[in-house]
């Protein structure tokens, strides 16, 4: 059976054998994972080898570091109490127990005295207290343990650097070597980051995971999503670097952005972050599975829940249940029925969000379809057009509407009087040549029949076509 709301699994030490990846499949992991951030390059060449051939029909997300900053592999993992000094540092000579390296070689250059940083997704914070040479001294806001690949962020700051890194050239030119299906970006920022990661790959595939995780690709969301094959929303990293109270409603804003150029949107980070030690997810984690498939998500990641975690298959399972549940009670209804002129009420206001439509006209004797058009409440005024006077002029009662009588024939068998009607509109002045109008009429109708025919117009090509004088 098909998922609608596709799982993505990230494959790691624990999963990256035979018995737990069609384990992991069985569950309902619909792409796997893998995070270049984390273990060796033979590693993930093996790794990929043997989803390949274990799970040839699954696809394989790679996602790559970028501009994203992170401790290197450290010998010596500080541990430390609020109010500590701890030193990060770029020098990638130090192991850790004197000072802390990071991967972005001009951090130091990009900070000052009083930024704030943060570390492994906001839950570590410290205070720079001043920068020398290389090193950044730190005051620790919290007691905590900084450990190897732990990301690093500093809200609000523009850290220098290349917009793409000779590592990822690297990782990129191993995705394409190993068929990898998806590649993650980092920390995109415009489209013009999109099409250069697009020209480095040169062929259709891999396609283009851009991870949306900053303000400033948070300014820019429509035109990534318009250049890029998939969104992912990395709320680890959004979080940190923009505001945690607006989290959710950017998770929206984004989903809203790409579902407008019918782009895919992945939606991750810590989504069922206790199963990674126990069995059952809390409530609020199941309300962040519904809310993400309300919100529009095409697809859930897991992350630490399936690389690391105790219970792997379990998370699979109850991330599949939770999404089947939603889609499901969204369904419930779904295949009633409605009769056409309904259904052509709904859809003229649809087709007036999309369209630059400026008037709404109706030909009814009756008023039935004004009625049925006004009651959505488009924002676009709507001429009703009655042969019948006394029913013009009730129409007037109605939102938004204007009752307007004309002395002509309704036809059954042909839609001549639509342009009757319109030409006489365009002489009373009720519509001008600037006007982009949406008509909809009853045409070739039996007796009982309402509205069922739209057309859309710009007033100006009637004019010229049918040389209206």
């Amino acid at each position: 059976m098909i998922n609608k709301v596709k799982i993505i699994a990230t494959i790691g030490p624990k999963t990256a054998n035979k018995v737990f990846l069609k384990k992991l499949e069985k569950a309902g992991m619909s792409i796997a994972r893998l995070n270049g951030s984390h273990n060796t390059l033979l590693w993930h060449d093996t790794t990929i080898r043997l989803i390949q051939d274990v799970l040839p029909n699954i696809p394989i997300l790679f996602d790559i570091p970028g501009k994203k900053i992170r401790t290197i592999q450290l010998k010596h993992e500080p541990k430390f109490n609020k109010g500590d000094k701890i030193v990060l540092t770029t020098d990638q000579s130090f192991d850790g127990s004197i000072k802390v390296p990071v991967n972005n070689l001009n951090l130091h250059l990009s900070l000052s005295k009083n930024d704030i940083i943060l570390a492994d997704d906001g839950t570590l914070k410290f205070t720079v207290i001043n920068v020398q040479n290389k090193d950044i001294i730190c005051k620790a806001e919290s007691s905590g343990q900084l450990k190897s690949a732990k990301g690093i962020n500093v809200p609000y700051v523009n850290v220098k650097g290349p917009l793409i890194t000779e590592r990822d050239r690297k990782l990129i030119s191993f995705c394409k070597r190993n068929k990898v299906d998806f590649i993650g970006i980092s920390f995109v920022e415009s489209a013009a980051h999109v099409e250069k990661i697009r020209k480095l790959i040169k062929v259709q595939c891999p396609r283009i995971v851009a991870k949306v995780e900053n303000s400033n690709g948070l300014k820019n969301v429509d035109e990534i999503a318009q250049a890029a094959d998939v969104i992912m929303i990395d709320r680890g990293d959004l979080s940190t670097e923009t505001d945690l109270e607006n989290l959710a409603i950017y998770q929206k804003e984004i989903i809203k952005s790409a579902s407008a150029y019918s782009k895919p949107v992945i939606v991750a980070t810590e989504m069922l972050h206790t199963m990674i030690e126990n069995p059952i997810p809390t409530k609020a984690e199941v309300m962040d599975i519904s809310n993400a498939v309300i919100d529009g998500a095409s697809a859930t990641m897991l992350s630490g829940e399936t690389a690391i975690g105790k219970y792997p298959t379990e998370s699979i399972k109850i991330m599949k249940k939770v999404s089947d549940s939603i889609i499901f009670n969204s369904n419930k209804g779904s295949n009633k029925t409605i009769d056409i002129p309904e259904a052509i009420g709904k859809s003229i206001v649809q087709l007036c969000n999309m369209l630059p439509i400026t008037k709404i006209i109706t030909l009814t004797i009756s008023g039935y379809a004004a009625r049925m058009i006004s009651s959505e409440f488009p924002r676009q005024p709507i001429l009703a057009v009655s042969n019948d006077k006394m029913a013009a002029r009730s129409f007037n009662i109605l939102q938004g509407t204007k009752g307007i009588y004309v002395d002509v024939k309704f036809r059954k068998d042909s839609l001549e009087h639509v342009m009757e009607c319109l030409e006489i509109l365009w002489k009373r002045k009720e519509i001008k040549k600037s006007d982009c109008i949406l008509i909809t009429s009853l045409a070739y109708p039996n007796k009982g029949r309402r509205m069922n025919n739209i057309q859309t117009y710009y007033v100006s090509d009637l004019i010229n076509n049918l040389k209206w004088k």
